[in-house]
């Protein structure tokens, strides 16, 4: 059935509850606007709402034109009814990582959902929820799977402001995005939206306070309940259900351990707190940028405003490790080092991970909880049934999978390709992630920052059970797990803001060549594949075709390409980086320095210089 992209649970909507919560009623009276009348408004679509690999993507200010973002939830709302979700009478989750224009943006979508029918409107408070918190709500919250879904209003890790970026996206009730047949519907109907329903009257919601307020029409038969909550408590409660919080305390409190948490000025600062200071008595002293900003500190801040957790944009806790933007340990480092370090990005879904001059790539960090997997409480009834990595993520966690004869699957980039396979009770539990600093599990729907920090100190408490011995470090678990499994030096160059039809070009050019290559062109390297990738979902059938350019080679090494979707300028043409060395190779080698002659591969078979004249990445990480 249509509807069952959105809801993939056997008679979902038996499940859903519409009564209220018992509230005090705020009877519209006489001479009283009447909230429920439905304002019906001409408009005319604006060019270019596609959604990509996470929601719509583009500037603050275009956003903030007229009806910009009414035009893409009424197309959204449209969708549903064709999907026939029941918005009549439904919950709606409405939150944002409080980026510039959040509270703005939730006002718009209150009335707009008001009209559809909506009758309760579930709001974190000041409009804030993580992106992973939202997944949990949809799935948790009165039970789970109440509400027909959320808008989640962040761009995640592209920077705030009125100058910058703002994005939304539209989960479903299993609390995952969208999922491609969906968007792509609603794609369609912003290019023939021609009018707009809205409940102008509706009044302005206070998002500060938490509780609940109920209206009732003048007759009486319409009903509409507005509930702010702490946006922690879902989230933070599944959390503690998944790991053992007293054993993480435990092993926090040794004295020979220090850590320190860097939230970006994103929303995960309420998170972190309520984690590591409220439950684990951790002192504040170890939170970094932890009070939510609009700008996400702007301009002047370490980062830049940009909330992206990596070695260019978190230098303030990159610094504080002894990391430089190499990933290398900084020589001559002056000062203590905390242990253990982490940083989340803008919707606090993305996670970086540090030791004391220590950087774990992504992924890595998605191998190492594989192996050490059977410590987190949430995997130790059954096991780790399967795992899946996006395509560009390297193959470290295969050699894990395939050492505990367990399913790895290789998706598209894009978490909502990982929703299929999480929802399978045969792949129950399963583990996930991306070299874009994403990690996860089945227990939500979206990647989750705050889950990989606490796998990463349950590992850690699991490897120091005796507080009376040295501290097994960061460190000492990554380099006992490439003595067993060998490295995947693995670095990625970003080449942003390149001309969309340049980018296109050169990837066409690619795709042409596949299967044409001459034997000479790789350098001395034996070729093992090279392709345009193609998923093939093996729990629904669908295929997305152009997913990227593999160059994969008999010694383990691969190249890839892909133009990102999560831009809102240009196209960033993303280019990965991987070479294997065995358990008994050089693993102590600079990245940047090992994949230095696959990279020159790479710029000789893409003619990336010739198509876009760039001659250097932007960033590389």
């Amino acid at each position: 059935a249509a509807n069952s992209m959105l809801y993939p649970h056997a008679s979902p909507f038996g499940r859903l509850s519409l009564a209220t919560t018992s509230s005090t009623n705020m009877r519209l009276r006489g001479g009283q606007p009447d909230i429920f009348k439905v304002t019906t408004k001409p408009t005319t679509p604006y060019s270019g709402q596609k959604p990509g690999t996470s929601g719509l993507r583009k500037k603050t200010r275009d956003f903030m034109q007229k009806d910009y973002l009414a035009n893409f939830v009424q197309s959204v709302f449209n969708t549903l009814v064709d999907q026939k979700v029941p918005v009549e009478k439904g919950t709606l989750v409405i939150s944002g990582d409080g980026r510039y224009f959040n509270k703005e943006a939730i006002q718009i979508i209150a009335k707009i959902a008001v009209a559809a029918g909506v009758d309760r409107l579930w709001i974190g408070q000041n409009g804030l929820l993580s992106t992973p918190a939202a997944s949990a709500v949809l799935r948790n919250r009165e039970g789970g799977f109440k509400a027909i879904g959320a808008f989640i209003l962040s761009a995640s890790h592209n920077p705030g402001g009125i100058d910058e970026d703002f994005g939304i996206k539209f989960n479903g009730m299993n609390g995952a995005p969208a999922p491609e047949q969906v968007t792509n519907s609603i794609f369609e109907k912003t290019k023939q939206i021609s009018e707009l329903k809205m409940a102008d009257d509706l009044p302005e919601i206070d998002i500060s306070k938490i509780g609940k307020t109920k209206y009732d029409s003048p007759d009486g038969k319409k009903h509409l309940e507005v509930e702010v909550f702490d946006s922690t408590e879902d989230h933070v409660n599944l959390l503690k259900k998944c790991f053992d919080f007293d054993k993480i305390k435990q092993f926090v409190s040794r004295k020979d351990f220090s850590m320190c948490y860097d939230a970006l000025h994103g929303v995960q600062g309420p998170y972190a707190k309520k984690v590591f200071c409220d439950t684990f008595g951790l002192p504040s002293s170890i939170l970094l940028n932890c009070e939510p900003k609009e700008d996400f500190g702007g301009p002047n801040s370490p980062s830049h405003g940009h909330a992206d957790p990596n070695l260019a944009n978190a230098r303030e806790l990159c610094d504080r490790m002894g990391v430089g933007k190499d990933g290398m340990p900084i020589e001559g480092h002056k000062g203590d080092i905390p242990a253990f370090g982490a940083a989340a990005d803008g919707d606090a879904d993305r996670n970086m991970i540090l030791g004391s001059k220590v950087f774990v790539s992504p992924s890595d960090s998605l191998a190492i909880i594989a192996d050490n997997i059977e410590c987190i409480p949430f995997f130790q009834k059954s096991g780790l049934k399967a795992a899946a990595r996006s395509m560009p993520t390297s193959r470290a966690l295969d050699l894990v999978c395939e050492s505990k004869k367990i399913p790895c699957f290789e998706t598209p980039t894009g978490w909502k390709f990982f929703g299929n396979l999480m929802d399978c009770e045969q792949y129950q539990p399963f583990l996930c992630g991306e070299e874009s600093f994403g990690t996860g599990s089945n227990h939500i729907r979206e990647k989750d920052g705050m889950w990989a920090v606490l796998a990463w100190l349950q590992i850690l408490a699991s490897k120091n059970p005796d507080q009376s011995k040295p501290l097994v470090t960061v460190e000492d678990i990554v380099r006992a797990h490439w003595s067993k499994y060998g490295r995947n030096y693995y670095v990625r160059y970003d080449y942003e803001g390149v001309e969309l039809a340049q980018a296109e070009n050169m990837m066409k050019y690619m795709s042409d060549m596949a299967g044409k290559w001459p034997a000479d062109a790789f350098n001395g390297m034996e070729i093992e594949t090279a392709d345009v990738f193609k998923y093939n979902d093996p729990v629904d059938k669908s295929v997305s075709d152009n997913q990227g350019i593999r160059f994969i080679f008999k010694n383990g090494s691969r190249i890839v390409f892909r133009v990102s979707g999560t831009g809102v300028v240009g196209a960033t043409i993303r280019l990965y980086l991987e070479k294997y060395e065995g358990p008994s190779g050089n693993l102590n080698a600079h990245p940047l320095e090992t994949v230095k002659p696959i990279a020159e591969l790479a710029l000789k078979l893409s003619k990336l210089e010739e198509f876009t004249g760039r001659k250097a990445p932007s960033v590389m990480t």
